[in-house]
Parts: C-alpha cells; structure tokens; sequence
C-alpha cells in the first residue's frame, strides 16, 4: 500500500523548476502601460498633496506663501512642470483607454491599437506643450530677452 502510494506520488510530481534566466514579466506594452499609469497617478498624487499643503500657507502667512512661490520659478521646477503635464496627460488618455477596454464589448480586442493611440496623442500634444513651457526658461538661460 505504501509503495503504490509511493509509486502515484512520484508519476504526479511536478518536474524541478529550471532556473530562470528572465524576469516574470516579458516587457509587453500592456504591462509597461500598466506601469505608468501608476506611476504617474502616485505623481500626480503627490504632486496635488504638496500644492494643497503650499496653497494653505496664504491663510497662515501670506510672506511666507510668497517666498515659497519664489523658489519655485527655476529652471529645475520649470522641467518638474513639464514632467508633470506629461503625467497628467498620459494618465488622462491611458484612463478613458482602460474605461474603453473594461465597458467596450470590443475593447479588449483593440486595447493594443488603443494603447499605440494614446502614445500618439500624448507625443502631438506635448511636443507644442513641451516648446511653450521651456521656452522662457530656456530664453531666459542664454540671456535673450
């Protein structure tokens, strides 16, 4: 009895695992989109949290609001913008694309294209965007006018 149990237990055992050589995940857009989506709603998260918390200092002390807005007109925080509106923009277009492929009978079968789509849409806009945001930092870096 105990070799037949033995016996059974022996044909129904999984193989070793081969080592891996990978990572689990494969580099797919979907889980690249997936990815940034959280990334850039943790960032715009954060983002609102501070702006909530720098806007509350005009009740508490007006100075103090005013020379925190001033250490904000740099070239560092100019670029931190422009990271910021490519967050935001992504995370809006890539959440009408989920909304699409969970409440479109079709949308899984075009989630691909989709995706491809808003990557497009994202590069149109902030090409214009990236130029009109850098633009008077970067006038104001080579000494123009």
């Amino acid at each position: 009895m105990l070799e037949a149990l033995h016996a059974m237990a022996s044909t129904t055992a999984a193989p070793p695992d081969a080592p891996r050589t990978r990572s689990l995940y494969k580099g797919d857009p979907g889980m690249w989109s997936w990815v940034a989506h959280r990334i850039t709603g943790v960032a715009t998260f954060f983002f609102l949290f501070v702006h909530v918390l720098d806007t509350a200092l005009v009740r508490v002390s007006p100075d103090t609001y005013d020379r925190v807005i001033d250490t904000y007109k740099n070239p560092l925080v100019n670029l931190m913008e422009v990271g910021l509106v490519g967050a935001v923009l992504y995370h809006a277009l890539n959440g009408v694309r989920i909304m699409l492929v969970d409440f479109w009978e079709k949308g899984a079968r075009y989630q691909r294209p989709m995706l491809w789509v808003i990557v497009g849409v994202w590069v149109v806009v902030m090409i214009p965007g990236i130029y009109f945001m850098l633009e008077r930092t970067v006038r104001d870096l080579l000494g123009g006018s």
